[in-house]
């Protein structure tokens, strides 16, 4: 059984990422603030199958190559914290650009929207890192079954992740409007989140733990 630990600590890092400004989100502000709400939440379940992708995928391989090639597993942890560390420099550097005043876009289809959402997170960096080197982090081997464990901490990503960006669609327009009257609070936000990627960052890379096996 997944430990509570585990599940906190997916909790944490997913919250992280998805609180930080990256494909999904422009995407998604951008299409809530240009055309409504729905066309947010449609895009919203293109995201959500692109979680579904990444989730079977990487969990029905994970195991095995890295037990295979060990240094493999050390490679991607590895790579993620760069990657983090990536994004907290681009959170707390000066003149970043807030999510919340995206270009206007053309009206799309259902379908289209739909189909964007989906390609936007499977060809998103953040959710590839996430899947190959932060959530087997948090697998133990004292835990019991290392797919499942895999599966249920994938999913408490999935439900932390798509309840921010419903959110976030939801409030959109409401947000925009809130941060152009404000914007030292867009500062705050960021160095607030860029610090604690930075911490999650050094956390991953001192990690010394060994590839979980099955």
């Amino acid at each position: 059984m997944v430990e509570l630990s585990g599940v906190l600590g997916v909790a944490m890092v997913a919250l992280g990422m998805v609180l930080t400004p990256g494909p999904n989100m422009i995407y998604l502000v951008s299409r809530s603030i240009t055309q409504g709400r729905r066309a947010g939440v449609v895009s919203l379940g293109g995201v959500a199958v692109g979680f579904l992708v990444y989730l079977l995928a990487t969990n029905l391989g994970l195991s095995v190559v890295f037990l295979a090639v060990p240094e493999l597993y050390v490679a991607v942890k590895l790579a993620g914290a760069a990657y983090l560390a990536y994004l907290a420099w681009n959170a707390l550097r000066p003149g970043g650009v807030s999510v919340f005043a995206p270009e206007e876009l053309p009206h799309d289809s259902s379908r289209r929207l739909f189909t964007m959402g989906l390609m936007t997170n499977l060809l998103n960096p953040k959710i590839a890192i996430m899947y190959l080197s932060l959530i087997p982090q948090f697998i133990s081997l004292e835990a019991g079954n290392v797919l499942l464990q895999g599966f249920l901490l994938g999913s408490v990503q999935i439900v932390v992740a798509l309840t921010v960006n419903l959110g976030i669609v939801l409030a959109a327009g409401a947000i925009a409007a809130f941060l152009a009257r404000r914007p030292s609070w867009l500062r705050v936000q960021r160095y607030l989140m860029g610090t604690a990627l930075g911490l999650l960052a050094v956390s991953v890379a001192t990690d010394t733990s060994a590839p979980a096996r099955a």
